[in-house]
């Protein structure tokens, strides 16, 4: 299976298109030690949001690693981020410019289209049958995509990021309602600090896919990897840190499952 799906009851899924680990073993062969270490990837999301089932929540997770083709990246390969730097559809450098390939195995047109068919189609087909089922059941469908990173990259801003950065495509992706209630929960605790539409507005998916006007109503969490894991190699998930801020996930999700409903 190219991705670990769940289907739920509310009008609510969870997408997690950067957790996967997973590189083919022809792929794998021509990357470098950098590469295969796999540091970019979101580790450990689908622990972190285990609970999102018990709310009754859909929920899909990548299996493929992000080197091998990006499902947060338009199919066209075009910048979301005019002016700034990013990372492509079909990645060649790491976060912080490291070469993925060995010298003289990048991956040219026929391999990057056949990357596009093979594993960022299935992932987008699932993504949208299910929220034209949720939408077809309750009326309107929220699209939870979630992230992590290290709290400092270099290559995409200065300094340390903020611990919370939500991400609407300025407002375009979702309602005020929705944008509003998930707000008011991550504001009216004084733990972590919180961004709204700064350096990540949302990805492919909230902006493809989030249509307010067609009742789909899409939301990006990116949040800093140190509060739940060790941001170095092994990149190891820590428990107590994670319990801490899970019940703020828990509630956040929540209001977005409340405010769909209502």
């Amino acid at each position: 299976m190219e991705f670990e799906f769940k289907p739920g009851s509310i009008a609510l899924l969870v997408s997690m298109p950067h957790v996967g680990t997973d590189i083919p073993d022809d792929i794998a062969a021509r990357l470098t030690p950098a590469a295969l270490r796999r540091a970019d990837t979101d580790w450990h999301l689908t622990r972190l949001y285990d609970f999102a089932a018990a709310l009754g929540a859909s929920t899909i997770a990548a299996r493929w690693s992000r080197y091998v083709i990006d499902l947060n990246r338009p199919p066209e390969d075009c910048n979301l981020y005019p002016g700034l730097d990013t990372t492509g559809l079909v990645p060649v450098d790491t976060f912080h410019k490291e070469p993925l390939y060995l010298p003289g195995q990048l991956p040219g047109p026929a391999e990057r289209a056949e990357r596009l068919a093979r594993y960022w189609s299935p992932y987008h087909a699932q993504l949208r049958a299910e929220l034209d089922r949720l939408l077809a059941q309750h009326g309107k469908v929220v699209l939870w995509d979630a992230h992590s990173i290290a709290s400092r990259v270099p290559r995409f801003f200065e300094g340390r990021l903020p611990d919370l950065n939500f991400g609407t495509a300025q407002g375009d992706a979702c309602a005020d309602g929705l944008d509003a209630a998930v707000m008011a929960v991550a504001r009216a605790q004084q733990r972590y600090s919180v961004a709204h539409n700064a350096r990540f507005k949302g990805g492919y998916i909230t902006r493809h896919y989030g249509k307010p006007l067609h009742n789909v109503h899409a939301i990006q969490l990116e949040m800093c990897q140190c509060l739940y894991m060790d941001e170095q190699d092994p990149f190891t998930y820590r428990p107590a840190l994670a319990d801490e801020v899970r019940p703020l996930l828990r509630d956040l999700l929540t209001a977005a499952a409340a405010w769909a409903r209502a």
